[in-house]
């Protein structure tokens, strides 16, 4: 079913202009008609006395279009116009419709309102933009919570956001002023429900960016709130909020907000926790690290990322984790977020990827996160994150990439997760300047003890090019997950590859393979 929204007041105006318009139009039609119809020949031969007749009857021929098209013009804008009377009519007539009905939700809702200062059926109010005001909770029987208000003056933190009834949403938390936290997002519905999102943090021209507000939780059924984003900083970002867990019963955490930018100088926010579910549910993603990577930025670390939140005690997969910022000039490059734990079924979340090396003094990339662990009775490890690479240095030794995390571990029935990659080497364009090292692949996660193969180990990373020195070495290879009864053992990780120079760096060392079931199973084979 398809809705059409009209506003008659922006039709009438349209037909107004289009009026003006055609009234322009058809003046410059009369101006012209004259001269362009009534064409005297320049000479008296037969040529000059053809081509004036030709001009001629082009001429007659626009006029006549033109009064076609200005008899549609009329037409055209008598319909709009009428239209917009008739959309202006049932609008009012609808209203007049609506006076009892809204009556009778008043009448319903007149004892609550004066026993418990709360409505049975209506959305709660917002609150006032720059009061910091927490906003109206929503009615008992069914309606959403009020958004929070943004901070300000007196009240500069965000206002939280209102709680639904027994069916609706949590209201947003709102955005905090200047350097200030936002506001926590309201809880769903006690039956059915999602949590409200959190509130930003305020950004700070002149400090460290404001908190983002955590994300409401759900009660029953339904998902949590996503947590609010850091505010950014000259001084450092503001970490991201944490989300909501989902309902008990049911419903998947809300992910984590990402962490605020630094601007000017200071480290990048940290993501914030994916929220957790509780019985039914996947975990929350991890929010992202910031970057410190403002061009006037100098020295700051990248921001951690967020850990994904576990998931549900009976089904559910863990959150992956969140990536880590990347590094200022001078600065240490964020480590990603670990990924969640599955509860009794359900496979672990992924770990984060490392973030990108500062580049001002060969500053290495972040390391991955490692994978959450697999469902307690079935599933399979979560994967590790990959290591973020260096940077290239125009001066100075390349920075050595970050380490691969390492693949979750299966725990009865499951495979394990694979190790991340390693990181690259970063380039060195200085004369007789190294490039960096590649880092190494993390180690496969273990297959299930009763049944499961281990995971290959994460590949090494690439040695760094050096344009006037000796390539960097490449990173060994990640050792393959073993497994215990039955099962193959996963692969080791090959090595890297050097990177080109004079000399060339060394190839990195493969990882040793895994060990394979004791009742049945193969041994993995080094990469």
């Amino acid at each position: 079913m398809s809705s059409v929204v009209a506003v008659p007041e922006l039709i009438a105006s349209a037909a107004t202009e289009l009026t003006s318009i055609g009234s322009a139009v058809n003046a410059a039609n009369a101006i012209a008609a004259p001269a362009t119809a009534d064409i005297l020949a320049a000479g008296a031969d037969e040529v000059s006395a053809a081509i004036a007749a030709l001009f001629a009857r082009h001429a007659l021929g626009y006029q006549t279009l033109g009064a076609q098209a200005q008899a549609f013009h009329v037409q055209f804008v008598d319909a709009l116009t009428a239209g917009a009377a008739s959309y202006a009519g049932a609008e009012a007539a609808a209203a007049t419709a609506l006076g009892p009905l809204n009556d009778l939700l008043n009448l319903i809702n007149l004892p609550t309102l004066l026993l418990l200062g709360r409505p049975l059926i209506g959305n709660g109010t917002s609150g006032a933009a720059g009061t910091g005001a927490d906003g109206g909770a929503g009615g008992l029987l069914f309606g959403n919570g009020g958004s929070g208000g943004s901070g300000g003056g007196a009240h500069p933190a965000g206002g939280r956001g209102g709680a639904a009834g027994l069916f609706g949403n949590g209201g947003a938390g709102g955005a905090g002023a200047a350097g200030a936290v936002g506001g926590t997002g309201g809880n769903g519905g006690w039956l059915f429900g999602n949590g409200g999102a959190g509130g930003a943090g305020g950004d700070a021209p002149a400090g460290i960016g404001g908190l983002g507000g955590a994300g409401g939780q759900a009660i029953l059924l339904g998902a949590g709130g996503i947590g609010g984003a850091g505010g950014l900083g000259a001084g450092g970002g503001g970490n991201g909020g944490a989300g909501g867990w989902g309902g008990l019963l049911a419903g998947n955490g809300g992910a984590g907000g990402a962490g605020g930018m630094a601007t000017t100088a200071g480290n990048g926010g940290v993501g914030g926790a994916g929220g957790g579910a509780w019985l039914i549910g996947d975990g929350g993603a991890g929010g992202l690290g910031a970057a410190a990577t403002a061009p006037a930025a100098t020295g700051g670390l990248g921001g951690t990322g967020g850990g994904g939140g576990t998931g549900g005690l009976l089904f559910g997969n863990g959150g992956i984790g969140g990536a880590g910022g990347a590094g200022a000039a001078g600065g240490t490059a964020g480590t990603g977020g670990f990924g969640g734990d599955a509860g009794l079924f359900g496979a672990g979340g992924a770990g984060g990827v490392g973030g990108t090396g500062g580049g001002h003094f060969g500053e290495t990339g972040g390391a991955g996160g490692n994978g959450g662990a697999g469902g307690v009775i079935f599933g399979n490890g979560g994967a590790g994150g990959a290591g973020g690479d260096a940077l290239a240095q125009a001066v100075g030794a390349g920075g050595a990439g970050g380490p691969g995390g390492n693949g979750g571990a299966a725990r009865l029935f499951g495979d394990g997760g694979t190790g991340g990659m390693g990181g690259d080497g970063g380039r060195a364009d200085g004369a007789g300047d190294s490039g960096g090292a590649g880092a190494r692949g993390g180690r496969g996660g273990a297959g299930g003890y009763l049944f499961g193969s281990g995971a290959a180990g994460g590949r090494g990373g690439a040695g760094g090019v050096a344009a006037n020195g000796s390539g960097g070495a490449g990173g060994a290879g990640g050792d393959g997950g073993s497994t215990t009864l039955i099962g193959d053992g996963g692969n080791g990780g090959s090595g890297g590859p050097g990177g080109t120079g004079t000399p060339a760096g060394a190839v990195g060392v493969g990882g040793s393979g895994g060990v394979g079931g004791l009742l049945f199973g193969s041994n993995g084979t080094a990469g």
